[in-house]
């Protein structure tokens, strides 16, 4: 088990409100690419109750039910811990949501998103909790799913950045990849994700630097927020007995002049949750300049300044954009010690892109049968009806 508390820097479970028991929640899933509509799951899922557990599946898991995962379980575990949300991981959870279980964490019940989840099978993952009361469903996310992620990811092109025409490659995987019934297209290159001042709210801290805190700016496209990002916000989080690290988070447009291609795969919006999400960071600057200019270091009082070691890309006149806080000798760069980056994620998408498409297809194909076999149980009579769901 991996314990979090409800800080960075980790802590003993607290009772509950009035000093009752606390209610312990329990969550639980392969947190494959893990994106803000996991992150919102959890939110929904720790309002729940008092203390949050999260099980993650193994990679032989995942590879058995669904299909391989781009991620690694060791990277897996470590994006769920980083989620501010959750008090303790459990590595290699069971893929089946079983009663016994819930009694080994001493959890109150579990809580999924009102999608299908279903065994190589096709039966559903939840169904002894469910039957037994145990069980309870928060909403799933619209407009984000980790298919729709990796749909993004094989697009190899500015179509979703700019007014051009579709390029062939683009049409091909928009009429033949990840189709839902009745032919609608689950991704079509831009997001589908509309962001409300209400989500901001939700996943906001809505904190302000303290007496005594560092303050620490940190900058970039953080893009497919991933665990190299994680170790690197944790680095960064080390450097202050009480560190206050804001996020400045570049627009779509500015990302997409120093990254290229079809970057970022994530809207503003998207990284905005994503970025928030995440323990180490306190606050985040929507579409932040890509100088760090005095005036900046002036209005969010900065003491400290931030920056990987990826290559730092000129601005648009050719100048430092760190040339500021370097000046004033706040300037650090941070090895994280991941060479994990955006650009290496989609390069595992690209290779392996066969078995993610025959996985996406075989995941819908089973969800598909569940619901028709669910249908033609419910239209049958009461006294007719096998038990099985």
């Amino acid at each position: 088990m991996i314990r979090n508390g409800r800080g960075a820097a980790g802590g003993a479970e607290q009772p509950g409100p009035g000093g009752r028991r606390a209610v312990r929640v329990w969550c639980d899933g392969c947190y494959d690419m893990v994106h803000y509509g996991h992150s919102n799951q959890l939110r929904q899922a720790r309002a729940m109750g008092d203390y949050l557990i999260v099980g993650v599946h193994t990679d032989e898991e995942i590879a058995k039910h669904k299909g391989p995962p781009v991620f690694t379980q060791e990277e897996r575990y470590k994006m769920v811990q980083a989620i501010k949300w959750v008090d303790e991981v459990v590595p290699a959870a069971p893929y089946v949501t079983t009663l016994e279980t819930l009694d080994k964490y001493n959890c109150d019940f579990c809580v999924h998103g009102n999608d299908i989840t279903l065994t190589v099978d096709g039966r559903d993952t939840y169904e002894e909790v469910k039957q037994a009361g145990r069980y309870r469903e928060c909403k799933r996310t619209q407009g984000v799913s980790t298919t729709d992620l990796v749909g993004r990811m094989l697009l190899v092109t500015k179509a979703h950045h700019s007014s051009q025409e579709m390029s062939s490659e683009y049409r091909e995987y928009a009429d033949s990849f990840g189709k839902c019934p009745g032919g609608r297209n689950p991704w079509t290159g831009v997001s589908q994700f509309l962001q409300t001042s209400q989500k901001i709210i939700q996943f906001a801290s809505g904190k302000e630097p303290q007496p005594g805190e560092t303050v620490i700016y940190v900058a970039g496209a953080f893009d497919l927020f991933h665990i190299g990002h994680v170790d690197f916000l944790e680095k960064v989080h080390r450097l202050a007995d009480r560190p206050y690290i804001i996020a400045g988070l570049h627009f779509d447009q500015e990302v997409n002049r120093y990254k290229g291609k079809n970057y970022p795969i994530m809207n503003l919006h998207e990284r905005t949750l994503s970025v928030l999400a995440c323990r180490y960071v306190s606050e985040v600057v929507i579409g932040a300049p890509y100088a760090v200019t005095a005036e900046l270091l002036s209005h969010f009082k900065v003491d400290l300044v931030c920056h990987g070691k990826t290559e730092i890309i000129p601005d648009r006149d050719g100048s430092d954009p760190y040339q500021e806080p370097k000046r004033r000798g706040i300037f650090r760069q941070i090895d994280s010690g991941s060479n994990l980056t955006t650009d290496l994620i989609v390069q595992r998408i690209i290779t392996n892109r066969l078995e993610y498409e025959a996985r996406n297809q075989k995941k819908e194909a089973k969800e598909l049968a569940f619901l028709e076999a669910a249908r033609r149980h419910a239209a049958q009579p009461l006294g007719e009806r096998d038990g099985d769901f």
